[in-house]
């Protein structure tokens, strides 16, 4: 009699053991437990820790409360002003309700996913392409605002959503680079010209200051050849000063008004008679020919300056002259 009831006793710790075994689960810390017991839900939400379903009749569903990292695929799309672009995005979520997660939807991950994709492509139809390259938080947000709104009935809470990348066809791509090369390109030619004209106005105002001290002038050409020399040249180019043209021009300009207009040429020279051949015999006069006055008259001087002036030797006439033989 005792055996048997040793024997029973130990059958029901075994079947009580394997019950208990098929009975428990483990929830872990991050996870919560829905509980549906012949198909109903039972309204409690199972913690983490060890706790027991009855076999055949309930099923525990295990939710993960931890914050889900998601990629969007990319998507095609065609911007505001017409540009075929390719963007990508991740989006950041966690479900702050198990029963709803469970419930509401078969799958909230796929069902999160598709309306990623489906607003990822409405904002990049609403939005042109300089907001999609340099306005991505107003982006970011408003892509946020649209998957959160169906969401919430999930159960799941939309954390954060971000674009990763925008991908642009070849052309595109050299149109902006010549684009922003222009525009750089622009900028250092205003930069230049702006330049240009400080410098411009710096110099003048150097200029007056030469003016008022011309000593200046002499010490900026000594700081010139200093620095010139300073390159171990062979060559040294040593700049000539303006004024100094000036100066001789100025010097020269009294000694021209002080003078008696353009100078005498110079006398002709005398030719030796020796080097003349025999005369021609003079010709006959002619009666009504007037005597025509000799060359050889010396003339009244005017004024003392002609006659300060060296007087010209006697040249004689046609007449007098021998014929030179040749």
């Amino acid at each position: 009699m005792v055996e048997v009831l040793v024997i029973a006793l130990v059958a029901v710790l075994c079947a009580g053991a394997l019950y208990t075994a098929s009975a428990a689960r483990v929830i872990r810390q991050y996870e919560r437990g829905v509980v549906l017991r012949l198909g109903r839900l039972r309204d409690d939400v199972r913690l983490p820790g060890l706790t027991l379903v009855v076999p055949g009749l309930d099923r525990l569903r295990k939710v993960n409360m931890q914050i889900v990292t998601m990629p969007v695929p990319a998507q095609d799309g065609i911007t505001r002003d017409n540009v075929t672009v390719r963007v990508d995005a991740v989006i950041y979520f966690k479900v702050v309700d198990p029963t709803s997660a469970v419930i509401a939807v078969e799958d909230y991950r796929f069902a999160v996913s598709q309306m990623a994709q489906t607003s990822l492509r409405s904002i990049i139809g609403k939005s042109d392409l300089d907001d999609l390259l340099s306005n991505r938080e107003k982006l970011n947000q408003g892509l946020e605002v649209m998957i959160d709104s169906p969401a919430v009935s999930w159960g799941v809470q939309i954390d954060r959503v971000e674009i990763k990348d925008v991908s642009l066809p070849e052309t595109m791509k050299r149109s902006m680079a010549r684009q922003a090369e222009a525009d750089r390109e622009r900028r250092a030619r205003v930069i230049n010209a702006d330049a240009e004209l400080q410098a411009s106005k710096k110099l003048a105002q150097a200029a007056g200051e030469m003016s008022a001290q011309p000593a200046a002038l002499q010490l900026r050409l000594l700081q010139t050849v200093v620095a010139v020399a300073a390159e171990k040249n062979s060559t040294l180019v040593l700049p000539f000063p303006v004024e100094l043209l000036r100066f001789l021009e100025r010097a020269q300009q009294p000694a021209a008004e002080t003078g008696h207009g353009e100078p005498d040429a110079p006398p002709a020279p005398a030719v030796p008679a020796d080097l003349l051949g025999p005369a021609a015999p003079p010709a006959p006069p002619t009666p009504s020919a007037a005597p025509a006055p000799a060359r050889n008259t010396p003339s009244v001087p005017s004024s003392s300056s002609d006659a300060d002036a060296p007087t010209e030797p006697a040249v004689p006439s046609s007449s007098e002259q021998p014929f030179a033989h040749h």
